[in-house]
């Protein structure tokens, strides 16, 4: 199975009635890639992973699979496989039985479907447990036998509707590396939705986004990490401090706002007109505990809370117009000269570890 087809949304809508689950997204997944759709319950990634899927009809827009559109075609006909959240293993059948039964339902004779069921379940590890019932098998094992039904059709993408939110967090850890070797050795385009920003990133190729029904960013893990395009990217991933303000100069690609605090700020970024508006992103682990009179940006922030984290340690600061800010403290760097909440601290980082986010959605 080497076969993969890229993925295109064009000008894709979905509305429920008066309400709108998703909005004219236009997106290209390329072929071959593992894309994880991420982003808060509500925004509108299930409903186009099963828009995708042909399992939700589209309102206006088109899905195109391997360059033919397959926006009207009913889901067994679209050259995709979905794997549900629940699994949806039927429970008075075998595992080889559940992996073989869309085979079953297409009138493949009884041996040769037999036969492609432990070829499967050999793939993903499980054709030892051929006899047994989904009761029989752990959380972890019945996802790998929903794996290998799906994978069974032979498709050139596979969908997958949050497949690890069941299980445990050590066995999460361990699925994700299965799920990410069994892609690149499939060679075929997986689609993932999930709300882990963790997840997202371990797995991805192509992280898209989403927010109240639109892409906010499409990109690979790295530059949404680095590079967040908007403030709510930049909050949504944990990895941001935020501040918002008013640009009060430009100097090549340099901006200077200036907040309600009194504080200004520089940010390497695109200027716009002073007296507009604008947001500025400041990496959490670049922030350093500063010393007066350094050559760097910040401010002097009163500490609200420590979480202690192993090798890191989260401050979160408040200060003059900034009700929330965070900084990431290496155990060791902290330790040396410990911290405690109510104190107050000059926070310090270079400009260049701040950029200017877009205010307008992608």
């Amino acid at each position: 199975m080497s076969k993969a087809a890229a993925i295109e949304l064009v000008s894709v809508t979905k509305s429920y009635g008066a309400a709108t689950a998703v909005r004219e997204i236009s997106l290209r997944i390329p072929a071959g890639s593992y894309c994880c759709l991420l982003g808060p319950s509500g925004c509108g990634k299930s409903s186009t992973l099963r828009m995708i899927a042909g399992h939700e009809s589209i309102t206006s827009g088109d899905i195109r699979l391997g360059g033919t559109v397959v926006t009207d075609l009913p889901p067994a006909r679209r050259g995709t496989a979905m794997m549900f959240q629940s699994y949806a293993l039927f429970p008075h059948l075998t595992v080889a039985e559940n992996v073989a039964f869309s085979l079953k339902m297409k009138g493949v004779p009884k041996p040769e479907r037999q036969a492609k069921a432990l070829d499967m379940l050999r793939l993903v590890h499980m054709q030892d447990h051929a006899g047994r019932r989904p009761a029989q098998l752990s959380g972890g094992q019945q996802q790998r036998v929903a794996l290998a039904r799906a994978l069974i059709t032979d498709p050139e993408a596979l969908l997958l509707d949050e497949p690890l939110s069941a299980l445990d967090p050590f066995l999460k850890i361990r699925m994700r590396a299965e799920l990410k070797k069994l892609q690149s050795e499939l060679g075929i385009t997986f689609v993932h939705v999930t709300h882990s920003q963790e997840e997202a990133m371990a797995l991805a190729d192509l992280i898209v986004v989403m927010n109240d029904g639109r892409i906010e960013q499409a990109a690979p893990p790295r530059t949404v990490f680095e590079r967040p395009a908007t403030p709510f990217v930049a909050r949504f991933m944990g990895d941001h401090n935020v501040l918002s303000g008013t640009v009060v100069g430009t100097a090549g690609d340099a901006v200077t706002i200036g907040m309600d605090g009194g504080n200004t700020f520089a940010a390497r970024g695109e200027g716009s007109p002073n007296g507009t508006r604008a947001d500025i992103a400041i990496r959490t682990d670049r922030v350093r505990i500063g010393e007066a009179g350094e050559p760097t940006l910040g401010f002097t922030g009163r500490v609200a809370n420590i979480e202690y984290r192993g090798s890191s340690v989260k401050l979160s600061l408040a200060g003059p117009g900034i009700d929330d800010f965070t900084a990431i403290i290496g155990d060791t760097a902290f330790f040396a000269s410990p911290i405690k909440v109510g104190d107050t601290v000059p926070l310090a980082w270079r400009a260049d570890d701040a950029i200017v986010l877009d205010r307008v959605n992608v």
